[in-house]
């Protein structure tokens, strides 16, 4: 620390009284990285498992719509 006049200037180590390992950065690239694959998993999953089949109970009742579908 040093004084010059009425001001006071420290090391940016002094001032931080710790240490900046950098981790966190990769806290948040991990877990970024994993809500990813969360929500893909979410969304990829139930659209394999889906049939591809159209069954009665998904039909709509307007002719217009169901007229193409037969």
């Amino acid at each position: 620390m040093e004084r010059r006049g009425e001001e006071v200037h420290t090391e940016t180590n002094e001032a931080r009284a710790g240490s900046t390992p950098g981790i966190v950065r990769y806290v948040l690239g991990f877990s970024l990285l994993l809500a990813v694959i969360a929500m893909s998993a979410v969304w990829i999953i139930p659209a394999m498992t889906q049939s591809d089949t159209v069954d009665e109970t998904n039909r709509t009742a307007d002719p217009a719509v169901t007229q193409g579908m037969e």
